[in-house]
């Protein structure tokens, strides 16, 4: 069995043979500058999670105009050929593709492996320099709000047992043993799950080297945790990151109809005066 939409994915072969093909189009999402300033995919342009995909004032996505300045800034144009990586597997790759998709950028698609697998590659080139890049003047092409949940569409789900929610933090997170990972900043009042969930720990889907599994392997893995491929699926994690990674793999590579990324995740639901909760596996 195929990906839905193989076209998602190139390898870094793919990549090292596009470098100079002038409508493709590197981006490295990351969230410490200083690994991109360490070294880089040539001719890649870099945005930050937390400061620029990020609103600075409310806890948002970045906005539209905000959006576009960014890619404006970049040089990307919305008929490019948008490559993403990252670290972590392509976490916030993944953030970054979603975002691209709710904007309506038509053609982005993720490396798989990430950054990782460029660089235990020894053909792999790397860059240190900054590059300039003329400015596009980048439009967004409308907005995709199916593409993301919010509170009242959770609840929902937690009343209805229509949709799937698939939680994707650790096994600890999931039963409450703890609120977030050791030494994270951003947490809850309160430890535990979303009553209903089904936990599949987004790691639990890619390969050692940080490629996604095959097909079949990830459909059988969300199958016997209890996933019903013909609902719809709600993803979400501690700040929505993670999730994004899994909502690329149930969306994009396991054809999922109708899935949504839940970004306020658990900072959001855990800290919710009211919202029921359960503990333990």
């Amino acid at each position: 069995m195929s990906y839905a939409n193989p076209d998602v994915l190139v390898s870094t072969n793919w990549v090292k043979e596009n470098l100079k093909t002038p409508n493709v189009r590197i981006v490295e999402v990351n969230v410490d500058p200083k690994v991109y300033d360490a070294g880089h995919i040539p001719g890649a342009a870099s945005l930050n999670w937390v400061t620029q995909l990020q609103d600075q004032t409310n806890r948002d996505i970045v906005s539209a105009a905000g959006f576009e300045r960014l890619l404006s800034d970049a040089g990307i144009k919305p008929s490019d050929t948008v490559i993403l990586y990252g670290d972590n597997n392509n976490w916030f790759a993944a953030y970054g593709y979603w975002l691209f998709k709710i904007y309506g950028h038509q053609d982005v698609r993720l490396m798989n492996g990430g950054r990782a697998k460029w660089l235990a590659e020894d053909d792999k080139p790397l860059a240190t320099d900054k590059p300039n890049f003329a400015p596009s003047h980048y439009k967004v092409n409308g907005f995709n709000a199916g593409l993301r949940a919010k509170i009242p569409e959770v609840l929902e789900a937690v009343a209805t047992k229509r949709t799937n929610l698939v939680d994707v933090r650790s096994v600890d997170e999931f039963t409450g043993k703890i609120i977030a990972p050791p030494g994270m900043t951003e947490t809850a009042q309160r430890a535990g799950h979303v009553p209903g969930a089904r936990n599949i720990p987004w790691a639990q889907t890619v390969n050692q080297d940080g490629t996604f599994k095959a097909a079949d392997e990830l459909r059988d893995l969300y199958g016997k945790a209890g996933v019903d491929f013909a609902k719809p699926a709600i993803a979400y994690c501690r700040i929505g990151e993670r999730s994004s990674h899994t909502w690329f793999v149930l969306r994009e590579l396991l054809g999922v109809k109708d899935v949504k990324n839940y970004d306020g995740s658990w900072t959001e639901y855990g800290n919710l005066i009211g919202a029921p909760i359960e503990k333990g596996a």
